[in-house]
C-alpha cells in the first residue's frame, strides 16, 4: 500500500528540522513555501558583491542535540565562530561585551538553510492560503491557484499569528493554542557605505556587533567581518529594536532605513561614509513573546495537524531548529505505531 506523504508548510529551520527527521525514517515529504527559497529569518538579501543576513545573525548551541548537529556542520565548512569581538553602546560609551560562543553559517546565514534542504521536495513560489480535510487525506489551497495533495499530514512550521488563520476553519483548538502565543515584529535595515567606516582607535578598533540597550537600534552588525566576506564593502545590518518596530510597523521601508541609520549615526563616535545603498525589511513576525521551556517545544493534533517553530520554545534558532526536531520524531513514532497497530 502507498502511504501518503506528509505536507510542511513553511521551509524555515524548524520546518527544514523537521522534514530532515521525518525523511531519515523514510517517511515522504514535501515542504511549501512562499518565499523564493528555504530559510526563512536565515534570510539574506545580495547586491552586487554584497551580501546583507537580513534575519537572523548568528546562534548558539547549548542543547546536546544541537551541538551535535553544529559539530557536524563545522567539520562540513558551514558554520564558524562569529562574532569574536562584539560590543556594548551604553551611556559610558563603547564597551566590549564578552557573550556565550556564538556562530554564523559559512558565507551567509542561508547558507545553512540550503544544507538541510538538500534532496528534498521543497515547492518554492507558494503561499498556502487554505487546508481542507477530505476521505483521501489532507489537500493544500495556494495562492497561485495550485492544488497539492493528498497528504497523511500537515505540519504548520510557520509565525504563529499566519498558522491561526489556516487552523481556524479546520482545527479551533490548535488555532487558539496559535494565539496565546503571539509574536512581534523587527524592521531590519541595509546600508553599504563608500568606504570603510573610521576606525575607533580607542575603545573598538576592530568591532564585529555592537548592542544598543536603547531605541531605536537593537543591534548593528559589519556583515563584511563574517567568515567569507572579508573582500565585500563597507555593509551594516541595522536591526531596530521591539518597541521602535511596533511603533513603525506600517511606515515605508525607506523612512524607516534613514531612520535607524540616522539613529546609528548619532552613536557613532566618528562621521559616517557616504551611504550608496540603503534599504530596509520588515519581518511582520520575528520572535514569540514569551518562553516556554517546559513544553514539548511543539503542537500535534489527534487528526494528523501539527504546529512547530521558535514561538512553541524561545526565539533562537537553536530552539526553532530543536522544536521542528522535536516533533519530526513524534511524527515518525506516532505513523510507525500506527503502522503496527494495523499490521
Amino acid at each position: 500500500m502507498t502511504v501518503a506523504p506528509l505536507a510542511i508548510i513553511g521551509a524555515g529551520i524548524a520546518g527544514l528540522a523537521c522534514a530532515r527527521v521525518l525523511v531519515d525514517h523514510g517517511r515522504a515529504v514535501q515542504l511549501f513555501d512562499k518565499a523564493r527559497g528555504p530559510g526563512g529569518r536565515l534570510a539574506n538579501r545580495r547586491v552586487d558583491e554584497t551580501v546583507f543576513d537580513l534575519g537572523a545573525q548568528h546562534f548558539t548551541a547549548r542543547h546536546p542535540a544541537f551541538r551535535q548537529a553544529l559539530s557536524a556542520w563545522r567539520d562540513a565548512g558551514l558554520v564558524a565562530p562569529w562574532p569574536t569581538r562584539p560590543w556594548r553602546v551604553t551611556a559610558d560609551g563603547w564597551q566590549p561585551a564578552p557573550d556565550a560562543e556564538r556562530f554564523t553559517a559559512v558565507p551567509r546565514m542561508s547558507a545553512l538553510a540550503r544544507h538541510l534542504a538538500e534532496g528534498l521536495e521543497v515547492h518554492t513560489g507558494q503561499r498556502i492560503i487554505a487546508i481542507r480535510s477530505t476521505p483521501e487525506g489532507w489537500w493544500l489551497a495556494a495562492e497561485t491557484n495550485a492544488h497539492h495533495g493528498p497528504f497523511a499530514g500537515v505540519v504548520l512550521a510557520l509565525p504563529t499569528p499566519q498558522a491561526a488563520v489556516l487552523l481556524g476553519p479546520i482545527a479551533p483548538e490548535l488555532a487558539a493554542a496559535c494565539t496565546q502565543r503571539p509574536m512581534t515584529p523587527c524592521w531590519a535595515a541595509c546600508v553599504r557605505f563608500s568606504t570603510r567606516l573610521p576606525t575607533l582607535e580607542a575603545p573598538a578598533p576592530d568591532w564585529q556587533t555592537a548592542a544598543f540597550p536603547t531605541g531605536p537600534l537593537h543591534r548593528v552588525i559589519r556583515n563584511h567581518t563574517k567568515p567569507g566576506r572579508h573582500a565585500q564593502s563597507e555593509s551594516l545590518t541595522l536591526l531596530a529594536d521591539v518597541a521602535w518596530s511596533i511603533d513603525h510597523l506600517e511606515d515605508d521601508p525607506d523612512t524607516v532605513a534613514a531612520a535607524l541609520l540616522a539613529a546609528f549615526a548619532a552613536q557613532y563616535p566618528a562621521p559616517l561614509p557616504a551611504a550608496e545603498l540603503l534599504t530596509a525589511h520588515r519581518w511582520r513576525y520575528a520572535q514569540p513573546v514569551t518562553a516556554d521551556s517546559d513544553g514539548p517545544g511543539y503542537r500535534s493534533g489527534g487528526n494528523g495537524l501539527a504546529l512547530c517553530g521558535d514561538a512553541w520554545r524561545d526565539g533562537r534558532i537553536e530552539d526553532a531548529w530543536l522544536s521542528g526536531h522535536a516533533l519530526g520524531h513524534h511524527l515518525a513514532t506516532r505513523l510507525a505505531d500506527k503502522e503496527n497497530l494495523h499490521a
